[in-house]
């Protein structure tokens, strides 16, 4: 079996599963029959407005979005989908902070789960740094669906390298 670098932390069932997909030329189906859409979220102004009105509906307390971008390079140097940062610093007698987020530009073409997927990961690593038991039901309150987006989602980056 060819190795699914994007899937192989995954159970050996689903990695059996995606390379049949794969070699029966049968993924591009399978992704196109389930997310038959893609989002209208092009520009970066769109998407903060996008990301901001989902961290107001589950995660008001975290500090204001200072930068919200889209990057080409993102996945090439960082070997990431999104990244988000945090910076608090004094100004006065304040604690001001300062959080970002990029999400890589491949995901203008996307289906809007997929975006959906990304912005809820990095969302809540301003609550949880590491990927632990509270990371990811942080990230299922936001998105019920999110394993199986984030599957697809890694699915949909082998179908991209085809």
């Amino acid at each position: 079996m060819t190795t699914l670098k994007y899937i192989a932390h995954y159970s050996e069932q689903i990695q059996t599963q995606a390379a049949l997909l794969i070699s029966d030329g049968r993924l591009d189906e399978y992704l196109e029959k389930k997310y038959p859409n893609q989002h209208e979220i092009k520009s970066d102004k769109a998407l903060y407005q996008h990301i901001n009105e989902i961290k107001n509906q589950y995660m008001r307390n975290v500090g204001p979005l200072s930068n919200v971008s889209y990057s080409s390079k993102l996945a090439v140097l960082k070997h990431a989908l999104g990244i988000h940062t945090t910076q608090s610093r004094v100004q006065g007698s304040k604690l001001k902070s300062h959080n970002s987020i990029t999400v890589a530009s491949l995901f203008k073409d996307a289906p809007p789960e997929f975006l959906r997927m990304i912005i809820v990961h990095e969302l809540a690593h301003f609550k949880e740094h590491d990927h632990n038991k509270a990371f990811y039901q942080l990230c299922c309150h936001m998105e019920p669906d999110y394993h199986q987006f984030e599957l697809d989602t890694r699915l949909w980056l082998h179908w991209r390298e085809q």
